[in-house]
């Protein structure tokens, strides 16, 4: 019997262990004869426990790949699976059961995420309520969520009577309620100031491991996307680049943060060479490449 040789392999499922998956996401809004490319075939893995950021400028796709995630809007085309969903096919129940049980999602308007005329308690038991929870499950978990978020005095309280902390506290304890195994928030603290967000990016730390539950935050903020061990940059609808942190002793026992920034190569061997390397040395359209013993370099085409 023949065999291939050990160099032609099938390689392994890209992102197999990983809890999400998205492997050259493509997503296509048209209107009229105008299309936009909103993801480019955008690769990404997370796996589960972690808590990453995901930054970009305005309109590079890192809110339309959190609306994918999340099940509040669908992919043209790749892949894309958190969990066990595909989130390329699902029909209108299951995603219904996906957004239910499987993922939480708190966005930056608080007037988005809570009710106005229910309490702080009562918000949490509706996603509850429409769950099916068992009863002594829905007069428990509420109390017990607010109580971790900092916000347990404010359960008999609407909206209109929180500071906004308050209310982003009570929006994320509202995420959480059904046990979701991934709690995904775009903007968390874009209308707080800095304080304040930091105190709600503190919260959703703390439910990262107190709950085990996988985090992903969209921002803008520096300072917030700063204090995650991963944070990953989209640019132009692709994954462009990724920083991760490390926590390292010098000699005298002083603990400091190493943050190392890496280029992100996509499944196809497409590297995103940042603006300032490319202006620097005037690289254009094309660019020679030479393999090196240990590294490649990149040259201007002169």
């Amino acid at each position: 019997m023949l065999t291939l040789p050990e160099a032609a392999a099938k390689p392994p499922e890209f992102g197999r262990d990983a809890l999400i998956v998205c492997e050259s996401l493509v997503r296509i809004y048209q209107t009229g004869s105008v299309e936009v490319q909103a993801l480019q075939g955008l690769d990404l893995t997370v796996d589960a426990g972690e808590m990453i950021a995901v930054v970009g400028a305005s309109g590079s796709g890192k809110s339309t790949l959190l609306s994918i995630l999340a099940g509040i809007d669908a992919p043209t085309a790749g892949r894309a699976r958190v969990d066990t969903w595909n989130l390329l096919d699902m029909s209108r129940k299951d995603r219904v059961h996906y957004r239910r049980h499987t993922v939480g999602f708190v966005r930056q308007q608080t007037a988005s995420n809570l009710v106005p005329y229910l309490t702080a308690r009562e918000m949490v038991d509706l996603p509850m309520t429409a769950a099916g929870a068992k009863p002594k499950l829905r007069r428990d978990r509420p109390g017990e969520l607010l109580d971790a978020l900092g916000v347990g005095d404010c359960a008999d309280r609407k909206p209109g009577q929180l500071s906004g902390g308050q209310q982003m506290r009570v929006a994320i304890a509202v995420a959480l309620a059904n046990r979701p195994k991934v709690l995904f928030a775009d903007e968390p603290t874009g209308e707080l100031d800095t304080a304040t967000s930091a105190e709600v990016f503190g919260a959703l730390r703390d439910v990262n491991q107190q709950f085990g539950v996988t985090v992903v935050v969209v921002t803008h903020d520096a300072a917030v996307s700063g204090q995650v061990e991963r944070t990953v940059a989209i640019r132009d609808g692709r994954t462009s680049s990724e920083v991760l942190r490390r926590t390292a002793t010098n000699e005298d026992g002083d603990t400091h943060v190493i943050a190392e920034e890496y280029a992100v190569m996509d499944r196809a061997g497409r590297v995103q060479v940042p603006r300032d390397f490319r202006e620097a040395l005037n690289l254009t359209r094309r660019v020679r490449l030479a393999l090196e013993p240990d590294h490649v370099t990149i040259r201007p085409d002169a």
